[in-house]
């Protein structure tokens, strides 16, 4: 399991990503946490966080999961396999949020 230390670093990542690539801050820190969670851990990711991760854009998603990929911090991951729970991910959270939900 990260430390505390990897998430701070984790969010830092996020937002100078967000900066960078023009994406605005539209994901929450839970949110921002449960994917990376999802993606770099073993976790998933809620209805809710899945949510705000389309919104934030197929284009930032790539850009800050590649930006993790090159902190030196995470050098003893798998890219390869990061890149494959990463598309999982967006693919996952694209069409749970692309489904019509049922009716009441």
């Amino acid at each position: 399991m990260a430390s505390l230390n990897v998430y701070s670093i984790l969010v830092v990542l996020f937002l100078t990503c967000a900066a960078e690539n023009n994406c605005e801050t539209k994901m929450g820190l839970p949110c921002v946490l449960e994917a990376f969670m999802s993606i770099f851990n073993i976790g998933s990711i809620s209805n809710k966080c899945c949510a705000e991760l389309v919104v934030l854009g197929k284009v930032c998603h790539s850009a800050l999961v590649k930006r993790t990929l090159e902190n030196p911090l995470f050098k003893d991951l798998n890219p390869a396999k990061i890149i494959v729970k990463s598309i999982q991910t967006w693919n996952n959270c694209l069409a749970l949020i692309d489904s019509p939900s049922p009716s009441a």
